[in-house]
C-alpha cells in the first residue's frame, strides 16, 4: 500500500495504532483455517470514533475494510482477501457495565469471552455461550459468527444474549439497533441481523448482552458406549426422559483412540464412542437429574457411566473433552477440513451412519465429535492434501456430507459460519431468492462492496 495511506491512517487514530511492518502484517493474514492473506496495512482502533473515521477514510479512497476479532475463527471470514487495511478490534476491550436489576451487561467487542464470563460468575451472574476458544475469542467475534458452544443445548447461542449494538456502517455512520428492555418489537429486527453476518454489514463497537442467574449447582459425568449411533440414541432419550442437559457431547470411536493415555480417560476396551453429560439448577435436582440420566444411559446400552465425585473429577472429564483437538495429530495426517453440520436430534444416529458411509466410499478417514445435545458435529475429514486424489476426494465427501445434511432436514454450519472456505456450498442450503434478497440487503448497508468483500455467498 502507498505509503501516503499508512500516513493518513497514522494521522486519524495516531501512529502506535496503525501497523504496516511486513513481519507484523504477517500476525494478522491468517485465521484458524489454514488459509493465509497478507493485508496492506492493520489498524487497531481505542474507541468507536477511530472505528468512524477509518470508516469513512476506506470508502473515500475505496480500500476495502476487513474487520477481525482475536483470528479464532475456522472458515477465513476475517481474512483480507486481496489485501486492504484490517481492523482489528482486540483493543476496545473494556466491560462497560454490569447491571445486577436487568441482567444485562454493556461490553466493547474486544473483550475476551472467557474473561468476561469470569467477571459475571464473580457476581453470581451466568453468561452461557462458551465457544471452544472462549480464553482467546473475543465478543465481537462471537457476535460476527454467531458463536455457539456446548451449552447451546440448553442455554442457546449468541444470538440469544445479543439485546443491541452500536454499529459503524461503511462511510463511517454511527447507529445503534437492538434495546436495553426485556421486550421490544420496533421496526425491523437489525440487532439479528448483524449477528452472524460476519462483518460484511458493519463494524460492532459496543454491544448490550443479556445476562441470567448462575445455577446453583452442576453435576457431570462420562459415558462409554458401543457405537456412536447408540451413543446418540441415548442422547435423544434424554430428552424423553424430560432430561434437558446443559450440555452433551459426543466423541466417536476414533476420537477416543486419539486421547486413549489421557489419565482420566481408561475407557473400557470395547468402548467406541463417549458421551460427556452436564445438568444444573438447584442442588436437590441435580442429584435427580444425574440418577436418571444414568439410567436412561445404562437403558441404553452403555458400557460404564461415571459421575465426577468432585471439582478435580469435573475437571479431568472436561480436560479429556479438551484434548481432542490437538490430538487429532496423532493419527498422522498432515490436513484437516473441519466441517460443523447440524441436524435435528432425532436424525443424529443416521447422519452419523451416512458419514461413516461416506467414509468408506470416499476411502478417506473421518472423525466425529461434537455437541450432540443440540444435534451439532464437528466432522473432520483426515488427508494429505499433497495427494491429489485426496483432494478431489476431499471435495466429494464434503459435498456429499453437506447434502445428507440437507436431506436430514439441517444446516451446513452450525456456529462457525460461512467465510471462504464454505460460501461454494451456501447454494445447497439457500434458493436463488433468499441468496438475492440476502445480497441486496448487503447492497443496502454496503453499496460499495468494500466492507469485508467475497465473503459468504458464491459467486453470482
Amino acid at each position: 500500500m502507498h505509503r501516503g495511506i499508512v500516513r493518513e491512517l497514522s494521522r486519524l487514530i495516531g501512529s502506535e495504532n496503525v501497523l504496516s511492518d511486513r513481519a507484523e502484517l504477517l500476525c494478522y493474514s491468517y485465521d484458524a483455517s489454514g488459509l493465509e492473506s497478507l493485508p496492506d496495512v492493520v489498524v487497531l482502533p481505542t474507541s468507536t470514533e477511530d472505528v468512524t473515521k477509518v470508516m469513512a477514510f476506506s470508502y473515500e479512497k475505496a480500500i476495502p475494510i476487513f474487520p477481525r476479532g482475536a483470528g479464532t475463527g475456522v472458515t477465513g471470514a476475517s481474512l483480507p482477501s486481496g489485501g486492504g487495511i484490517v481492523l482489528s478490534m482486540t483493543r476496545m476491550n473494556r466491560i462497560l457495565s454490569i447491571n445486577r436489576p436487568d441482567l444485562m451487561a454493556e461490553v466493547e467487542p474486544g473483550v475476551v469471552t472467557g474473561e468476561f464470563q469470569d467477571k459475571v460468575a464473580s457476581m453470581g451472574l451466568f453468561y452461557p455461550p462458551d465457544p471452544a476458544s472462549l480464553r482467546f475469542c473475543t465478543i465481537g467475534g462471537n457476535i460476527a459468527t454467531g458463536a455457539g458452544g456446548p451449552r447451546a443445548v440448553k442455554y442457546g447461542v449468541t444470538r440469544d444474549y445479543v439485546m443491541g449494538l452500536e454499529i459503524v456502517l461503511p462511510g463511517g455512520d454511527l447507529t445503534r439497533v437492538g434495546v436495553r428492555t426485556a421486550k421490544g418489537v420496533v421496526g425491523y429486527d437489525l440487532t439479528r441481523l448483524m449477528v452472524g453476518s460476519e462483518g460484511t454489514l458493519g463494524v460492532i463497537t459496543k454491544a448490550i448482552l443479556r445476562l441470567i442467574p448462575a445455577p446453583e449447582a452442576v453435576g457431570t459425568l462420562i459415558a462409554f458406549f458401543e457405537g456412536a449411533g447408540d451413543a446418540a440414541d441415548a442422547v435423544t432419550g434424554l430428552f424423553g426422559r424430560g432430561i434437558l442437559p446443559r450440555c452433551a457431547e459426543l466423541l466417536d470411536s476414533l476420537s477416543l483412540d486419539c486421547i486413549r493415555d489421557n489419565p482420566g480417560l481408561a475407557a473400557p476396551d470395547r468402548a467406541k464412542a463417549m458421551l460427556l453429560v452436564e445438568v444444573d439448577g438447584p442442588e436437590s435436582q441435580v442429584a435427580e437429574q444425574l440418577a436418571i440420566v444414568t439410567r436412561v444411559f445404562t437403558d441404553s446400552g452403555a458400557i460404564e457411566v461415571r459421575a465426577a465425585r468432585n471439582n478435580d473429577e469435573v475437571e479431568a472429564f472436561w480436560d479429556i473433552r479438551r484434548s481432542l483437538s490437538p490430538a487429532i495429530k496423532r493419527l498422522g495426517f498432515p490436513h484437516k477440513i473441519n466441517e460443523d453440520i447440524c441436524v435435528p436430534r432425532h436424525a443424529l444416529p443416521e447422519m452419523i451412519g451416512r458419514i461413516a458411509d461416506i467414509s468408506m466410499e470416499t476411502g478417506l478417514t473421518i472423525l466425529t465429535f461434537g455437541h450432540a445435545g443440540d444435534g451439532n458435529l464437528h466432522v473432520n475429514i483426515l488427508l494429505d492434501k499433497g495427494e491429489g486424489f485426496q483432494n478431489e476426494r476431499a471435495e466429494v465427501a464434503v459435498k456429499e456430507i453437506f447434502e445428507a445434511t440437507i436431506a436430514f432436514g439441517g444446516t451446513i454450519s452450525g456456529e462457525h459460519g460461512i467465510g471462504l472456505t464454505k460460501k461454494a456450498y451456501v447454494g445447497i442450503e439457500l434458493d436463488k431468492r433468499s441468496l438475492e434478497i440476502m445480497r441486496a440487503i448487503k447492497t443496502v448497508f454496503d453499496p460499495e462492496g468494500l466492507l469485508n468483500p467475497a465473503k459468504m455467498f458464491p459467486e453470482a
